[in-house]
């Protein structure tokens, strides 16, 4: 998943999975994330001093190092304005990818009139289309 996630990205991430498991530990972030335990420590760190989430140790734990996390309402806000900002940037990529495969498919049939490659023009116009 960490194909070079931005701060947005990330943030989102793992607001969505600690809004559906509270409970997780640290460790089960970064697998769930596939980024680092000291780059999640650092998030949480971040997302806390944002109040976007609350950070409640387990008190009658036999694992006195369990924290549950929390999302505040401003924590919940911020997963609507995140993936609003999210979704703006992939139609934004989509359309950029769009644009760049139909200029490809352009100077494609001004270089190779002679090739008759019936899939790869199949795809190309369902793309382009």
């Amino acid at each position: 998943m960490n194909n070079r996630l931005d701060k947005e990205e990330i943030q989102l991430s793992l607001l969505r999975l600690l809004e559906n498991n509270p409970e997780l530990t640290q460790r089960g972030m970064t697998k769930g994330m596939g980024i680092s335990l000291g780059k999640i420590n650092y998030c949480l760190s971040e997302l806390s001093k944002q109040g976007l989430i609350r950070v409640e140790r387990f008190k009658n734990s036999k694992n006195k190092t369990a924290y549950m996390y929390h999302l505040t309402p401003n924590g919940i806000e911020a997963i609507g304005k995140l993936t609003f900002n999210f979704l703006k940037k992939k139609i934004r990529e989509y359309d950029d990818l769009k644009e760049e495969i139909k200029t490809l498919n352009d100077l494609f049939k001004k270089t190779d009139t002679d090739t008759n490659d019936s899939e790869l023009n199949r795809h190309l116009k369902r793309i382009i289309d």
